[in-house]
């Protein structure tokens, strides 16, 4: 009785790590995604100021030489 009692006991301990992990993985993700938007956040005001900057350079008429 104990072998069965013991593998039991093993295989919800088991679950329970597996479970453990899962969280630990879902809040990286979470975390991972929300730096992920920030980044591009960042991305797309970096490029409307140089797009904003081309503007300004093309009416100028002047070159980058």
């Amino acid at each position: 009785m104990f072998w069965p009692m013991l593998a039991i006991a093993l295989g919800f301990l088991g679950i329970a790590v597996l479970g453990v992990l899962a969280i630990k993985v879902f809040l990286e993700v979470q975390r991972f995604g929300r730096q992920v938007a920030h980044t591009t956040e960042q991305i797309n005001r970096a490029a409307g100021e140089l797009e904003t900057a081309a503007v300004g350079l093309a009416r100028t008429g002047e070159t980058l030489r």
